[in-house]
């Protein structure tokens, strides 16, 4: 008799195990601040700020959360410095067991930009489902659906185009999760970018990553590659460190530095341009994440 098969990552997060490994905690793009706080209500608010490096503009948005976990309700409004106004309204559990309904809408009353995206996910043992209708965007119908047996994943996506009455994107995906490993093969872009990423658990305190990917369309041949790992030097701090091809090394590090304050530091290198005074193309960059929580 099969054992019940665990409920499978959703088409987004496959290969999250690796993206979250070479993306997450390198904070060098600019200087950042988030402060979140939550009252007794099941009110949670958040307001955060970002100023980019490059262009040295400030965005910023707060953001609004109300959860009612009895009913599985969750409201998220959010509020951004471009004016833009976002509500979010999500149920799960309410109507079927492993069923979600999840409403996005999106307003800039200053340029007349308007989005509203209709979500509806369904899992249960062995499989995870979910269809999104785009209303003002096509209206554009998605569907996407991963299967999991035995820790082997197979995952497919389509984009159907109502006006124009046909399909304008599919994509498909294959996978093993395991305690300590995981692996990931996509083919996206109606199959014409390929993408293979591998994640490594070594030791309870050390993580290693890499990720390929292999576009037909590209100007330039070849595979990009970057590999990356992560380790904790105690149980309040941790530093990462990847490198791609293309020879841009960048290191992060991450502090706990007293409960509720959490501060990261990033920094990019390209290490074909580290003698030159003046780099032309990708230069070298630095940057911060501080964040308060209560």
């Amino acid at each position: 008799m099969s054992l019940p098969q665990p409920v499978p990552p959703s088409w987004k997060d496959l290969g999250k195990s690796s993206n979250d490994l070479l993306g997450k905690d390198y904070p060098f793009h600019g200087t950042s601040l988030e402060v979140k706080t939550k009252t007794p209500s099941n009110v949670a608010f958040k307001a955060g700020g970002n100023r980019d490096s490059k262009s040295g503009v400030i965005v910023g948005d707060i953001e609004a959360k109300y959860t009612d976990k009895k009913n599985g309700l969750v409201f998220t409004e959010t509020w951004t410095t471009s004016n833009a106004l976002k509500s979010q309204l999500e149920l799960e559990n309410y109507l079927a067991k492993g069923l979600k309904l999840d409403i996005a809408t999106s307003l800039t009353p200053d340029k007349g930009q308007k989005s509203a995206l209709l979500n509806v996910i369904y899992k249960q043992s062995g499989v995870h489902t979910r269809g999104a209708f785009d209303v003002f965007k096509g209206p554009t119908f998605t569907t996407d659906t991963v299967f999991g047996r035995d820790g082997f994943l197979f995952g497919a996506e389509t984009a159907y185009n109502v006006t124009e009455g046909k399909i304008t994107r599919y994509a498909a995906a294959i996978g093993y999760n395991a305690p300590e490993y995981a692996v990931t093969v996509h083919g996206l872009n109606n199959l014409k970018t390929f993408t293979a990423s591998y994640y490594h658990r070594v030791s309870a305190d050390v993580e290693a990553g890499a990720k390929a990917v292999y576009d037909t369309k590209a100007t330039t041949s070849g595979v990009a590659l970057e590999v990356g790992t992560k380790a904790y030097l105690d149980s309040a701090a941790f530093i990462k460190a990847k490198i791609n091809n293309s020879g841009v090394l960048a290191l992060g590090y991450t502090q706990a530095l007293r409960p509720g304050v959490k501060a990261s530091f990033g920094l990019a290198l390209d290490t074909q341009r580290l003698n030159e005074i003046s780099p032309t193309g990708p230069t070298h960059k630095v940057g911060a994440n501080i964040v308060f929580e209560s």
